[in-house]
């Protein structure tokens, strides 16, 4: 049986690329959503980071050019206006966002997507790293 999983990912990221392969792990196939190259819109980004419990701060990649070019770790942005920088430069919403009938959440770390997985995990799961996370007797070590 099939279950709806929606991931907004980024392939040339480690942590989205284990995200999706935990998915995977657990016999299903999500629906991919390549964020940067298709923005979620205003109210779905406003919808991920609310069902996630996280602030918009919370939301926002820390790490990458336009966080430092805009001064955003300087400026006293509003809410609205930090979301309306999300949409128009995308590289600064933070991944994996995972949905299922179980609740959204920004997966970082990968394996705690394994929280809303509704189907168990099927096969021992390395991520990239060689990090255990799913042992030979399916137990989540992580």
């Amino acid at each position: 049986m099939s279950t709806y999983i929606k991931i907004y990912h980024n392939p040339a990221c480690a942590t989205s690329r284990n995200t999706l392969a935990l998915i995977r792990n657990s016999g299903q196939e999500p629906e991919i959503i390549e964020y940067l190259k298709t923005p979620p819109s205003k109210q779905e980004l406003i919808h991920l980071i609310h069902m996630s419990g996280l602030t918009v701060m919370d939301a926002i990649r820390k790490n990458v050019e336009p966080y430092q070019q805009l001064g955003i770790n300087n400026q006293h942005f509003s809410e609205d206006q930090l979301i309306h920088l999300m949409l128009d430069y995308p590289i600064l919403i933070n991944r994996p966002f995972v949905i299922t009938e179980l609740g959204i959440k920004l997966c970082r770390p990968s394996e705690s997507v394994l929280d809303i997985l509704p189907d168990p995990q099927q096969h021992a799961f390395s991520k990239e790293d060689g990090e255990l996370i799913i042992d030979h007797n399916l137990n989540r070590l992580k």
